[in-house]
């Protein structure tokens, strides 16, 4: 038979052991959710890439670390002018940095380091170009698809992606 105060310091040690294994538990569940909440975050709201050429200078330099939001275009469409992230098409785990030049259905005319679009007689203000344009600088005409857009970096002298 055993005393009383051995029932109680047994009771008192399961109690502390439980309090123990909730509070180990409670850390458990509030990592795993964590873990959930970041992997839910990083797939579905946020993109992040390292630039990693110099095709998009001066706007953005090789080794920058940006963040682009999913969901930005969820309600719109890409407008001319923005920087988009997207996968490479080539090869889906590198991530491309560039900018919208051409919507759907567009006509792009590169012509002497210059861009018409749809015909236009004045060629597209573009003051965020790094450089005077001498590489691949035209004649070249492209036909956006009305499912795709035509995108260049901003140092077209180092940029060959569209």
């Amino acid at each position: 038979m055993k005393s009383k105060t051995t029932a109680i310091e047994e009771t008192e040690e399961r109690q502390d052991n439980n309090g123990k294994i909730k509070e180990l538990l409670s850390w458990a569940f509030t990592f795993l959710a964590a873990i959930l909440m970041a992997l839910f975050i990083k797939t579905f709201i946020i993109i992040n890439a390292t630039v990693p050429t110099g095709s998009m200078e001066n706007t953005i330099v090789p080794g920058d670390d940006i963040i682009g939001f999913r969901l930005a275009y969820t309600f719109s469409e890409p407008e001319r002018g923005d920087i988009i992230i997207f996968k490479n098409p080539n090869n889906l785990k590198e991530k491309y940095v560039k900018r919208v030049i051409g919507l759907p259905g567009d006509t792009v005319v590169i012509e002497d380091s210059k861009v018409y679009i749809n015909g236009a007689e004045t060629p597209l203000d573009e003051p965020y170009l790094k450089e005077e344009w001498v590489v691949c600088n035209g004649p070249f005409t492209y036909e956006v698809p009305e499912d795709s857009y035509f995108v260049m970096g901003d140092n077209r002298n180092t940029s060959f992606d569209s």
